[in-house]
């Protein structure tokens, strides 16, 4: 069984592509003949993982893929690492602002995904879809949730994870704008890719993705 999860609207947008990639995702994937479920998350630190602790008990998923906005990047990021800090420029939407406390009081500093970034980069690659490894998740809802979701891995070793980061969708943008994005189903499209990826991949590629900054 496969877990998806994208956010609600956070920041005063009215919409959060993370959640409707990951519905029509489900759906992409459900037509495939597997099992999946979609699941939003609040965009408030500590519900976030609850809920998504919730979810992980009720489903018992093999493999959880959590997602997210990154308004302003122009690709689908892979996210390698999630750091054990939450440190919000602004504040969630229970009006929450942590400044660097700890995701898990006493946990690691980090934890890396567990899913195959450099498999699923070059699967990406080779629909045409634009894609990155990324080094960082942030220190807002998203890194939280994604170092939630690997806390709680930990104790669940028949199950992989990670999270992934998608750009604004075109419709959130007006006419003219010139900060990056990307259509919907380009989005749905890439969820379903990792997914494939990693269901058929046990060993990642070791190719090149990393950062010079």
């Amino acid at each position: 069984m496969i877990l998806l999860t994208g956010f609600e609207p956070f920041g005063g947008e009215t919409t959060n592509p993370s959640w409707a990639a990951a519905r029509s995702a489900a759906r992409l994937l459900r037509s495939e003949g597997l099992d999946v479920r979609a699941v939003e998350l609040p965009c408030v630190f500590g519900t976030s993982a609850t809920v998504l602790e919730e979810a992980l008990e009720r489903f018992r998923p093999e493999l959880v893929l959590c997602t997210g906005q990154a308004g302003g990047r122009a690709r689908i990021s892979l996210e390698r690492v999630a750091i054990n800090c939450d440190d919000a420029r602004i504040p969630d939407n229970a009006g929450n602002r942590p400044v660097d406390e700890p995701v898990v009081s006493g946990g690691p500093a980090a934890y890396f995904t567990s899913l195959p970034v450099k498999a699923a980069l070059a699967a990406l690659a080779a629909e045409q879809i634009p894609a990155e490894v990324s080094q960082s998740a942030g220190t807002y809802v998203c890194n939280h949730t994604f170092y939630a979701l690997m806390h709680a891995l930990r104790l669940r070793p028949g199950t992989r994870g990670g999270f992934v980061h998608v750009p604004y969708e075109d419709s959130q943008l007006p006419a003219g704008n010139s900060t990056p994005s990307l259509p919907a189903h380009q989005m749905a499209a890439a969820l379903a890719v990792v997914v494939r990826t990693a269901l058929a991949t046990t060993t990642d590629l070791k190719i090149a993705a990393g950062a010079t900054h």
